[in-house]
C-alpha cells in the first residue's frame, strides 16, 4: 500500500477526470511492477525455509481449500465489479464468480453457492433500484454472464437426484423474470407495453413492492430526454444482445431441465417460482404475467411425474391459482382459468386409477375460484370451463365429479341467470346422459350431484329451474333402483360401510334426505313438490328397503314436524302446519298401510307419536288430519294388529282424549269475576238470541265506561289480558273440535264410517212408521254392515278402555253444559261469538258412541262370561243418561237427545226377556218421568211400545195385548 499510495496521483478538484486512458495505463503498468518486485522480495526472503511441497491430485481436495479461500475471493470479485469501471477487470471478476459458482455446485455447498449467486444477480442491477439509465457495460456483461449460455447456473436447480433448490434460486428467477422485461427495452417496445409501471402525480414510480419496482425504473428510462436519450439508444442496444437465440434458449432450459429435479427440489424451485409471480403480479394497474406463464409450462413438463410427486407440486400451484383466480385484475384471473383448463384438460386425458383422488386435488382451484370470486364474468368463465371439461372429457373423470358438483353447487345459489342457467344445463346433461354411461365412475360423487340438484330447488328466483330439478333428483332414483349392485361393490377407503346397506348410503338416503331438505327450505310450491317426490319414491322403491333403513328414513320425515325447524312467524307457521305437515301427515300413513309388515314393529309408536303431536297443535286442519289419519291407519291396518298393538293403539287414544280435553272451559275466570256473574244472571234470558254485533257493541260500551274510571295504565293491562284470554280460547276451541273428532273417529273405528248413521236414520224412519217389523230387519243389515268395523278384532279390555274415554268426555261435556253462569262468563268474554258455548254434539255423541259399544258387546256370544260386568256398567250408563234428561230445563236441550233416546230405547226393545227384564225395572221411573215433557211423536212412540213391552214381560197385561212387533230380536 506504501508503494500505491508512492505512485497514486491526486486528480485536481475542478478536474476530476483528467487522466486520459493512456495516463492510466501508464499507472496501471507502475502498480503492477512494483507489486511483482515486493512479491519477489518477500520469496526471497522466506527462500532458506525448507519445507515439502504437495501437489494436488483428487478432486475432493478442492473442497476444503475452497471452503477456506471462497470469501476473500468473494470481497475481492465484488469490490473488483462494484468499484472498477474497467471492462477487463470486470470480465475476470465476472470469471472467477462464474468458477466459483460452479465449484460450490459440484460439491453442493449450499452457503458459498447463494452466496456468489446473490452477488451475481445483485451485480446486474436488474434486481436493485436503480434507473436503467445507471447501468454500464460491466452490469450488460453481467446479464450475459448470468444467463445460462455463459454459467452453469442452472445446475443449482436443474443438477439430476438435487435434494433442494437454494433459497437464493428466487433471486435468479426475478433475474430472468427482469431479464424478460430488458429484453422487451431492447427491442425498443412502447412504454405501455412493458408490464409493472404505475406513477404518481410528479411522475415518479410508485405503488410497488422493493421487488419489483426495478421494473418501473427501467420503464422510466424509456422516458428520458437529451443526452440520456443518447445513452439509453447505447444501452438499448447492448441490451439487446440478451435477445439472443442462446440466451432465450438457456433461459427455456432452466424451465425445462426441472424434470430432472428429484422431488423436494422441483417443489422447492415451484414454489420460489410461484413467490415471484406473486411479485409480478403485485401490480394493480398493470401486472406482468411472464412467471405464471412459467408455472403453467413447468406443469405440462413435470405432468408425467409419479402421482407422489405431481400430488406435492400441485399443492404448491394449485394455492397460487387460487390466488391468481381471485386477482382483482380480470386479465389475470381470465388468463388463470383459462390456464387451468388448458392444464385440466391435458391432465384429464390421462384418466384416473382406481382408489386414487388426485383428479379432486387436481380440479379444485376452480371450486376456490367460484367460491371467492364474485365477479360475473370470471364466474361465468369458470363455469364454461367446467362444461368445456364435462362435454369432452367425461369418460376420463373419476373423482374430479365432486368438484364439477361442487361448483355447480355454487353457481346454483347465484341470481345471475346466465350461470344459474348454464350451470343447471350442465348438471342435467350428467345426470341424465353421463350418468347413464359412466355411473360407476360417479358412484362416489353421487350424493354431491344430488345435493348440487337440491340447491338449485333451493333458488327461490327461479322457480322453473327449481321444479325441473327436483324431476332431476327423481331421475336420480331410478338409477340406484336400477343399478343397486354397482353401488354394493363400490368401496373407499373413506367409508366403513357393510355391502348390504352401501345402497342405502351411497343412494337412497342422499336422495331423501335431500328432498326433506327441500321441505324445510323451499317455498310452498316447491317444497309441496319436493314432499310429493319424496313420497312418490317411498311407495315406488319401498319393497327394497331394510328395516333399519326405514327407521333413517322416518327419522328425516319426522323432521317436518319439528317445532325448532317451523318458521318463526306466526303466519308462516300456520300455513307450513296447514299445509306441508297436513300433506306430510296423510302421504306417512299412506307409506305405513303399504309396508306395514316391515313397518308395524319398528315405527308404528313412533307414528302414534307424531299423531298425539298433530292433535295437540294450536291448528285445527292439524289436529282434524291428525285424528282422520289415527281413523285411517287403524281402519286399513287393524285387521293386522295383534292385541299388543291394539292395546298400543287404544292407550294412544286414550292420551289423545286426556290431553285435549279442555279443562280451562271450567276454570277459566274472568277478571272482577263478581261483576261479570252478576251481569251473566242478567244477560242470560236473552243470551242465545244475541247477534255478534251487539254482543262487541255491548263489549264497547263496557271498556268505554271502565275507561272513565281507570288509568291509561290499567285499561291497558286489561286489553293485554284480553288478548290473552282470545288466545286462549282460540286453543281451547281447537281441543274441543278434536274431542268431536276423536269420538267420530272411535265410533268409525269401532262401527265402520257412516254406519252409525244410518243406523240412528232407521230408529228414526222405524218410529215415524210406527212399527219396528221392518226396523228390525233393516237393524240386522246395519249389524252385518258393522262387522266391517274393528269391533271383532278388539277384546273386551280394548273396548272397555275405549268406553272410558268416551264416558269421561261426555261427563266433562254434561258438566260444562250444566255450569250456565261459567257459560255465561265465557260468552261475555268472546268464546263462540253469538251464543253462550255449549258442548250439546259432544255430550251426545260421545254417549251415543258408549251406548253401541255396550249394546254390542251385551249381545256378543264371545264376551259371554263378560255379562254381568257389561250389564251393570249399561244399567249405570243408561239410568245416569235418562236421569240427566229429566233434569233439562232447556227445550233445545232436550231436542238434541231425541236421538240418543230413540237409540237407547230401540236398543233396549230388541234385547231378549231375560236381557229385558232389568233394564225395564231400572229405567220404569225415569220414563215415566219423560212422560211429563212434551216429546216429539217418534219418541213418544217408542215409549209406548216400551211400556207395552213392559206390560208382557212382566206379565201385567194379557198376552195378546202385546203386538208382535214388540217381540224381542231372536
Amino acid at each position: 500500500m506504501k508503494e500505491s499510495k508512492e505512485y497514486s496521483i491526486t486528480p485536481k478538484s475542478s478536474k476530476p477526470n483528467v487522466a486520459n486512458e493512456k495516463q492510466r495505463r501508464l499507472l496501471y503498468n507502475m502498480e503492477m511492477e512494483q507489486m511483482a518486485k515486493t512479491a519477489k522480495a518477500l520469496m526471497e526472503a522466506v527462500s532458506h525455509a525448507q519445507a515439502p511441497f504437495f501437489s494436488a491430485t483428487h478432486l475432493e481436495h478442492v473442497r476444503p481449500m475452497f471452503k477456506l479461500a471462497w470469501t476473500p475471493l468473494l470481497a475481492a470479485f465484488s469490490i473488483g465489479l462494484q468499484d472498477c469501471d474497467d471492462q477487463e477487470v470486470a470480465s475476470l471478476c465476472l470469471e472467477g464468480i462464474r468458477c466459483a459458482i460452479r465449484i460450490a455446485c459440484i460439491f453442493n455447498m449450499q452457503l458459498e453457492r447463494d452466496a456468489y449467486i446473490q452477488a451475481l444477480a445483485r451485480f446486474t442491477l436488474l434486481t436493485a433500484s436503480s434507473s436503467i439509465t445507471e447501468m454500464k457495460q460491466k452490469n450488460i456483461d453481467t446479464i450475459k454472464t448470468s444467463s445460462p449460455s455463459h454459467t452453469p447456473m442452472e445446475t443449482t436447480w436443474a443438477t439430476p437426484g438435487m435434494r433442494s433448490v437454494p433459497k437464493a434460486t428466487a433471486g435468479i428467477l426475478r433475474c430472468i423474470s427482469q431479464l424478460e422485461l430488458a429484453q422487451l427495452i431492447g427491442t425498443g417496445v412502447k412504454t405501455r407495453y412493458i408490464s409493472g409501471v404505475v406513477r404518481d402525480r410528479r411522475g415518479q414510480p410508485q405503488g410497488l413492492p422493493s421487488a419489483l419496482r426495478s421494473s418501473c425504473l427501467w420503464a422510466s428510462a424509456l422516458m428520458v430526454g437529451g443526452q440520456d436519450r443518447r445513452q439509453m439508444a447505447h444501452i438499448q442496444e447492448s441490451v439487446g444482445e440478451t435477445s439472443s437465440q442462446s440466451v432465450v434458449v438457456a433461459v427455456d432450459r432452466i424451465f425445462t431441465g426441472s424434470t430432472r429435479l428429484d422431488g423436494n427440489a422441483i417443489v422447492d424451485f415451484v414454489r420460489w417460482l410461484c413467490a415471484v409471480s406473486m411479485d409480478e403480479l403485485a401490480s394493480a394497474h398493470q401486472p406482468r404475467m411472464f412467471s405464471l406463464q412459467k408455472i403453467v409450462e413447468i406443469s405440462y413438463y413435470n405432468m408425467n411425474r409419479i402421482r407422489l410427486q405431481w400430488s406435492r407440486i400441485w399443492q404448491v400451484i394449485g394455492d397460487h391459482f387460487n390466488k391468481v383466480g381471485c386477482n382483482p385484475n380480470e386479465d389475470v384471473a381470465i388468463f388463470a382459468v383459462d390456464s387451468l383448463r388448458q392444464l385440466s384438460m391435458k391432465f384429464l386425458e390421462k384418466g384416473e386409477l382406481a382408489n386414487f383422488r388426485f383428479q379432486k386435488d387436481f380440479l379444485r382451484p376452480f371450486e376456490h375460484i367460484m367460491k371467492k370470486n364474485r365477479s360475473p364474468t370470471i364466474r361465468d368463465m369458470v363455469i364454461r370451463c367446467v362444461a368445456q371439461m364435462v362435454n369432452s372429457q367425461a369418460a376420463n373423470i373419476r373423482s374430479g365429479w365432486k368438484n364439477i358438483f361442487s361448483v355447480f353447487h355454487q353457481a346454483a345459489s347465484d341470481h345471475d341467470e346466465t350461470i344459474v342457467e348454464l350451470a343447471f344445463q350442465t348438471t342435467g346433461h350428467i345426470v341424465t346422459n353421463t350418468f347413464q354411461k359412466h355411473f360407476a365412475a360417479a358412484i362416489d360423487s353421487f350424493q354431491d350431484a344430488v345435493k348440487c340438484l337440491s340447491e338449485f330447488v333451493c333458488n327461490a328466483a327461479f322457480p322453473d329451474t327449481s321444479m325441473e330439478a327436483i324431476r332431476l333428483i327423481r331421475h336420480c332414483a331410478k338409477y340406484v333402483s336400477d343399478r343397486p349392485q354397482a353401488l354394493r361393490e363400490y368401496t373407499s377407503d373413506d367409508m366403513n360401510v357393510a355391502p348390504g346397506d352401501r345402497v342405502w348410503v351411497r343412494g337412497w338416503f342422499p336422495i331423501l334426505f335431500e328432498l326433506s331438505c327441500i321441505i324445510n327450505r323451499c317455498k310452498l310450491d316447491v317444497r309441496t313438490r319436493g314432499l310429493t317426490v319424496m313420497f312418490e319414491i317411498m311407495k315406488s322403491y319401498g319393497n327394497t328397503f331394510e328395516k333399519h333403513w326405514w327407521h333413517d328414513l322416518f327419522r328425516i320425515i319426522f323432521r317436518i314436524f319439528d317445532n325448532m325447524k317451523l318458521p318463526e312467524q306466526q303466519t308462516e307457521k300456520t300455513e307450513w302446519m296447514t299445509t306441508t305437515c297436513n300433506h306430510a301427515l296423510y302421504a306417512i300413513c299412506d307409506v305405513f298401510t303399504q309396508f306395514y309388515e316391515p313397518l308395524s314393529e319398528i315405527l308404528l309408536e313412533d307414528l302414534f307419536v307424531q299423531l298425539r303431536w298433530c292433535v295437540k297443535q294450536d291448528n285445527e286442519q292439524l289436529a282434524r288430519s291428525g285424528t282422520n289419519c289415527l281413523e285411517n291407519l287403524v281402519i286399513l291396518n287393524g285387521e293386522k294388529f295383534n292385541p299388543e298393538v291394539w292395546n298400543v293403539t287404544c292407550t294412544c287414544m286414550l292420551e289423545i282424549f286426556q290431553t285435549t280435553c279442555p279443562h280451562a272451559l271450567l276454570t277459566w275466570r274472568p277478571a272482577g269475576q263478581e261483576e261479570e256473574v252478576g251481569d251473566g244472571k242478567h244477560m242470560d234470558a236473552d243470551v242465545d238470541s244475541l247477534s255478534q254485533s251487539s254482543f262487541e257493541r255491548t263489549l264497547s260500551d263496557r271498556g268505554q265506561s271502565q275507561m272513565s274510571t281507570t288509568s291509561d295504565e290499567t285499561w291497558k293491562g286489561k286489553s293485554q289480558t284480553r288478548v290473552s284470554d282470545q288466545k286462549l280460547f282460540a286453543g281451547l276451541l281447537i281441543k274441543c273440535v278434536v274431542q268431536l273428532e276423536l269420538i267420530q273417529t272411535i265410533d268409525n273405528i269401532v262401527f265402520f264410517p257412516a254406519t252409525s248413521k244410518k243406523e240412528d236414520a232407521e230408529n228414526m224412519a222405524a218410529a215415524q212408521r210406527d212399527a219396528l217389523e221392518e226396523g228390525e230387519g233393516e237393524a240386522e243389515e246395519v249389524s252385518g254392515e258393522a262387522d266391517q268395523g274393528m269391533y271383532k278384532h278388539l277384546g273386551s279390555q280394548h273396548l272397555f278402555k275405549l268406553l272410558d274415554c268416551l264416558l269421561e268426555s261426555h261427563t266433562f261435556a254434561r258438566d260444562f253444559n250444566s255450569n250456565n253462569e261459567q257459560r255465561t262468563a265465557l260468552w261475555r268474554a268472546g268464546f263462540k261469538g253469538k251464543s253462550k258455548p255449549n258442548l250439546l254434539k259432544q255430550e251426545t255423541s260421545s254417549l251415543a258412541c258408549s251406548l253401541r259399544i255396550l249394546f254390542r258387546m251385551y249381545s256378543d256370544h264371545k264376551l259371554q262370561d263378560s255379562w254381568p260386568d257389561i250389564q251393570t256398567r249399561l244399567l249405570l250408563v243408561c239410568s245416569e243418561a235418562l236421569g240427566y234428561f229429566i233434569s233439562l230445563t232447556s227445550e233445545s236441550h232436550r231436542e238434541a237427545w231425541t236421538s240418543l233416546l230413540l237409540l237407547m230405547l230401540t236398543r233396549t226393545l230388541r234385547l231378549p226377556d231375560d236381557k229385558f227384564r232389568p233394564h225395564a225395572s231400572c229405567y220404569y221411573p225415569h220414563l215415566c218421568e219423560m212422560m211429563q215433557f212434551d216429546l216429539i211423536p217418534e219418541l213418544r212412540a217408542v215409549l209406548r211400545r216400551f211400556f207395552l213391552r213392559i206390560g208382557s214381560v212382566f206379565h201385567i197385561a194379557a198376552p195378546d195385548a202385546c203386538s208382535p212387533a214388540l217381540q224381542p230380536t231372536p
